[in-house]
């Protein structure tokens, strides 16, 4: 065969396998058997290897995976994708819908549909080939997983019209592929995914292609990014579009004139939806005029033309087996109810917090005691309470020990607490969760120290305190479970690199009481220096905003202790920084700055500073920048998608800049 011969052939057995395939995957009524696909396939592969010229990105053949990639890169969504609000009952619905006829009026309608438990995804197509597709991430930055999205048959590689377009969605795993996936992972003794949704997103963030591909992933579509020149004037117009150039959508969607409509839609769904094929987890409602919803607008997280109904928390009946107390790194000694395994709005739980002795004794709660769970928006476990009615009299009470379970020190509730704590400085429990605390994101940030690694370097006795971190060699590394040279050579790097941070990151690391993220930033910029700091009386503490006695108590106790000054010079030995390195305020009487003196709340997406720098920039000309916008709001600055804070200040006619006036100031 020349190669003419074999691309006409290659042409005519790609059409019929992607035909064959959008009437099986998309529409669900298959045309051909299983079998005749499969040869068709198979013939294809074979044409293509023998003429590797005409190999195409939208070939049918390129759905079996095989990419392996070291890593995902990032991808900037064009449009945002924004995350929805919440509403719980009925009455958040109508009053969603009262704030929708506030702005629109009374001449609208609805579209709802069902909300896809899986991930969303961000697909981009380039005169009608598939060309991109990414994970939501934040909403503006998401990861390239386009060889994982290829894998999925019902996204089609090619559509029926070269339009360009981004188009939003949610892939999923259907219960049947779910169930398939967990009993061969249980005959291979590995260990079983929680949830459909858990194994999709495990699913499609595999480095390795073919894992997705073997994991039969589905995906509905439900919105494009930018409808640009299509024409297209509502949602649902959208959703006819994107089904007749060749897109999945879910077809259980409906046109509602009234919210009674949207309440009567979602309340046939909560008992229906055990029924479906795939898991859901609410209905979305959004308001189908796209003219209307620019009017409407969004805040900076959410749209306010939709919403998320989410469905009423699953309850369930199970036994409490026992209780277990664990120790936090302020010697806080907590209850956990230890349950008989059972599902709970889609995995699996046998772990629920009590929180306290008194929320024990306020349920009446007993080890043995049948008790009712719930997930608190449907994510975290708690006992909701007891069916006393079927004690047999077998149950037994559960009693707060009087000393720390992991160290045997007595146990005190301090005044004006509901906590057991125990105040033992040596606790080994506390001494653990300082240093997962210590390593933390908003501490030292040391990226690769986790948790698991944490408890590891602790109980092989390689960390006993956090100034032993900086002692870590490669050799001790390299003997641990599970760590190999280049994970290594990263966590040494990381580790060094947190010696060059400001002083408010390691303050906050160290642990004191009651002086969280902010206060260490108010610290850190007042005093200077670790030493200054050390060296400050309770009244000097005492004498700067923000600072009450529990904290400067709390402060000057900290560093009277020999242990802290010892640990602090270790830290010193080890290269650490102990100064602030950041912008030092100015008071309003010092500074001669517009800003000087003033209330500033900043609101939307800023182009040339972050949210952080341009706070410390207004901060260190005296400004003072605060969170919410009120009658005390001298100055709000809004970038791109300002919403809700936007629209306060304009109410209460306070002056409004934009970017670009921001910088103008602070440059002079």
């Amino acid at each position: 065969m020349d190669l003419m011969a074999a691309q006409s052939k290659i042409n005519d057995l790609r059409n019929l396998l992607n035909q064959y395939g959008y009437d099986y995957y998309v529409l669900d009524k298959p045309s051909v058997p299983d079998a005749e696909y499969d040869r068709l396939l198979r013939e294809l592969i074979e044409l293509e290897e023998q003429f590797p010229e005409l190999k195409s990105s939208d070939s049918p053949t390129q759905r079996i995976g095989g990419v392996i990639l070291e890593m995902f890169e990032k991808v900037e969504h064009r449009t945002p994708m924004l995350s929805l609000g919440n509403a719980f009952n009925e009455q958040d619905l109508r009053d969603f819908d009262r704030r929708i006829r506030q702005i629109a009026g009374d001449d609208f309608s609805y579209v709802c549909e069902l909300k896809i438990d899986g991930l969303a995804v961000s697909l981009r197509y380039e005169d009608g080939m598939f060309v991109q597709g990414a994970t939501r991430g934040d909403g503006t930055i998401g990861e390239d997983i386009t060889s994982n999205l290829r894998t999925i048959k019902s996204i089609p590689l090619r559509l029926k019209e070269n339009v360009t377009l981004e188009v939003r969605g949610e892939a999923f795993m259907p219960k049947r592929s779910f169930e398939a996936l967990n009993k061969a992972k249980e005959e291979r003794g590995e260990e079983l995914f929680a949830n459909p949704r858990n194994a999709a997103a495990g699913s499609l963030r595999q480095l390795d292609s073919k894992i997705a591909a073997s994991r039969n992933l589905d995906v509905f579509l439900y919105g494009i990014g930018n409808t640009g020149n299509t024409g297209i004037e509502s949602h649902s117009e959208g959703l006819d579009f994107l089904d007749k150039v060749g897109f999945k959508t879910n077809q259980e969607r409906r046109k509602c004139a009234t919210i009674d409509e949207v309440i009567e839609y979602v309340n046939g769904w909560v008992e229906k939806r055990p029924n479906l094929p795939y898991d859901i987890d609410g209905i979305v409602i959004k308001v189908d005029s796209l003219q209307q919803q620019s009017e409407l607008g969004t805040t900076a997280k959410s749209p306010r033309w939709a919403i998320a109904y989410k469905f009423p928390a699953e309850e369930v009946v199970t036994t409490l087996l026992d209780i277990e107390l664990s120790v936090g790194r302020t010697g806080v000694v907590t209850p956990t109810a230890i349950l008989v395994p059972v599902k709970v709005a889609g995995t699996t739980v046998q772990r629920a917090s009590l929180h306290n002795e008194d929320l024990i004794r306020e349920k009446d709660i007993k080890i043995g005691d049948q008790v009712v769970v719930k997930k608190a928006g449907d994510i975290i476990p708690e006992v909701v309470n007891v069916l006393a009615e079927q004690r047999t009299g077998k149950e037994k009470d559960f009693h707060m020990p009087t000393h720390c379970p992991e160290c045997e020190s007595d146990l005190v509730r301090l005044e004006g607490e509901v906590a057991l704590r125990c105040i033992n400085p040596k606790c080994p429990a506390q001494i653990r969760e300082g240093l997962i605390h210590f390593v933390s994101r908003n501490a030292m940030n040391i990226d690769g120290l986790g948790e698991k690694v944490i408890s590891q370097l602790f109980a092989e006795k390689l960390i006993e305190d956090v100034a032993d971190i900086y002692k870590l060699t490669q050799e001790q590394l390299l003997a641990l479970e599970r760590m190999g040279v280049k994970s290594v050579s990263n966590l040494l790097q990381a580790i060094e690199a947190s010696k060059a941070n400001s002083l408010e990151k390691l303050l906050f690391g160290l642990g004191i009481r009651h002086v969280g993220a902010k206060a260490a930033k108010t610290l850190a910029q007042h005093f200077g220096s670790m030493d200054r700091l050390a060296d400050a009386s309770k009244d000097e503490l005492l004498s700067i905003n923000e600072i009450g006695d529990k904290m400067a108590e709390s402060v000057e106790a900290f560093f009277e202790k020999e242990e802290a000054q010892e640990l602090l010079q270790e830290l010193k030995d080890a290269g650490v920084n102990m100064d602030y390195k950041g912008a030092k305020p100015v008071s309003a009487e010092e500074s001669d700055s517009i800003f000087a003196g003033k209330t500033v709340v900043l609101t939307g997406k800023l182009e040339q500073l972050s949210r952080n720098e341009a706070k410390e920039k207004i901060e260190a000309l005296g400004g003072n920048v605060a969170g919410s916008v009120s009658k005390k709001t001298d100055l709000v600055i809004a970038g791109e998608d300002a919403g809700s804070k936007l629209a306060k200040a304009q109410e209460l006619s306070i002056e409004v800049w934009d970017e670009e006036k921001l910088l103008e100031e602070l440059n002079k």
